[in-house]
């Protein structure tokens, strides 16, 4: 009897070590997820990883076109009257961030967490919008880009 117990305790010895194996392999296989941004208007907010980069790594200037037309960007509505807030995780703001509007920069470069614009600017032609909807950005680097995050905002009037 005690040669059957040994052989079953080193057979669940075997088993738990290799589920502990597959689950390390699949940890190990997922990517870690970039810092989040995130776009709030009154009660509402939208927040996404990185549309492009985010990983610490510049991006090469080919590469940022195609990051502004990335399809099924997350929108919010915004009311014209209402206060835009944006909020960005530490590592993104530890490298400087800017909030461009349709890819041209809004804003100097920040390394504080969260920044406010009135919802006006967003649809004001001064500033370079047009129409309903406008592609909102946020760059991560001051010199190199290393990230972005792009929101569409709708406007709400």
């Amino acid at each position: 009897m005690n040669t059957l117990q040994s052989v079953v305790r080193r057979r669940r010895a075997v088993a738990v070590a290799g589920v502990v194996s597959a689950g390390l392999l699949v940890l190990s296989a997922c990517d870690k997820p970039t810092p989040m941004a995130t776009v709030t208007v009154g009660s509402d907010s939208v927040n996404s990883e990185a549309t492009c980069g985010g990983e610490g790594d510049a991006l090469k200037p080919s590469d940022l076109s195609g990051c502004l037309k990335n399809k099924g960007i997350k929108s919010i509505s915004v009311d014209p009257d209402e206060t835009v807030r944006f909020g960005v995780d530490p590592e993104i703001a530890d490298n400087g961030w800017t909030i461009l509007m349709n890819g041209q920069p809004l804003t100097d470069s920040s390394t504080k967490t969260y920044r406010t614009i009135p919802g006006s600017v967003f649809f004001n032609a001064q500033y370079g919008a047009q129409g309903n909807s406008t592609l909102v950005s946020i760059k991560e680097g001051d010199k190199d880009t290393s990230g972005l995050w792009n929101f569409k905002l709708k406007k709400d009037a």
